[in-house]
């Protein structure tokens, strides 16, 4: 279920990813290391994109839950 979080003044959606639906690999933007299909993360964008909500949903990025929480 997607949530809304708010990190040093700006506003983020994050949207969790459980292991059934992770089906692609992707690179963490925390760690810098692979995130592996099967494995559960979030996904994150901005909600106050300058360019509007859409470009920062095509900006977003898949993060390690942990990775996330300690950004």
């Amino acid at each position: 279920m997607k949530r809304s979080e708010s990190r040093r003044g700006i506003e983020y959606a994050v949207q969790p990813v459980s292991p059934r639906s992770a089906i692609k690999p992707y690179l963490c933007p925390g760690c810098n290391l692979n995130i592996e299909i099967g494995v559960a993360h979030v996904v994150v964008w901005r909600t106050d994109s300058v360019m509007g909500e859409r470009a920062g949903l095509e900006a977003r990025r898949h993060w390690h839950t942990h990775c996330w929480q300690i950004a």
